[in-house]
């Protein structure tokens, strides 16, 4: 699963990068800013198809040149397609009023500098089951939808025979919406998904064939 490393310290990039790989995590991200992360989310671009990119967990530096970690994590969770991307922030700031403004930009927790690897594999481990059982019920609620508009289509499909018919009392035609006279079968063949096999009723044989069935 993609991890994304947003911080401008070069070491502390190396250091959460060697932490996650050693617990074998390889598909790591770096961005130094949060401009170039969102180069890497597909924010600087023209987004056509809605997509969220191949990152199922994004770790933000609190303090940063330009944008900073919060208003970083708010832009994130504004967009429809990335906002289900857990956030981390990964913080020297520990005052009370730093991480609830964090926790109101959305991010769903944090690790304090200087980051402890026990601690932040924990958190990290902890994020990415999240997100799992998240995409999990996004593919259910998918499926139940698809199946449902299929079954909706289906019922729109269906043909029902109701109201006033017109027959003929004496040939059994019916006679259809445009006024022209159908045989039975074949009208209730085109409103119904019913099939016919074709035979004779004894009283029909009788009459027609009088010599079959003594009296």
């Amino acid at each position: 699963m993609g991890i994304l490393i947003v911080d401008d310290s070069p070491d502390q990039q190396l250091l959460l990068k060697t932490v996650l790989n050693k617990a074998g995590h390889q598909d790591l991200l770096i961005a130094d800013s949060a401009s170039s992360a969102y180069d890497h989310l597909g924010i600087n671009q023209a987004q056509t198809n809605g997509q969220a990119p191949a990152i199922d967990l994004i770790l933000m530096d609190f303090l940063m040149p330009g944008i900073d970690g919060v208003a970083a994590t708010q832009r994130i969770k504004s967009l429809e397609n990335l906002r289900d991307i857990p956030v981390i922030v990964v913080t020297a700031k520990t005052a009370l009023g730093d991480l609830q403004a964090a926790f109101a930009a959305g991010a769903m927790d944090f690790i304090t500098k200087p980051v402890n690897s026990v601690e932040l594999l924990a958190r990290v481990n902890s994020a990415l089951m999240l997100k799992k059982e998240m995409d999990c019920r996004k593919t259910r609620e998918m499926e139940l939808r698809r199946s449902n508009a299929e079954l909706q289509q289906a019922l729109r499909e269906v043909k029902v025979l109701k109201g006033l018919v017109p027959i003929c009392a004496s040939c059994k035609k019916i006679r259809n919406d445009q006024g022209f006279w159908q045989q039975l079968e074949e009208y209730i063949q085109q409103h119904s998904e019913a099939e016919f096999s074709h035979g004779l009723c004894t009283p029909c044989i009788k009459k027609h064939y009088p010599g079959v069935y003594p009296d």
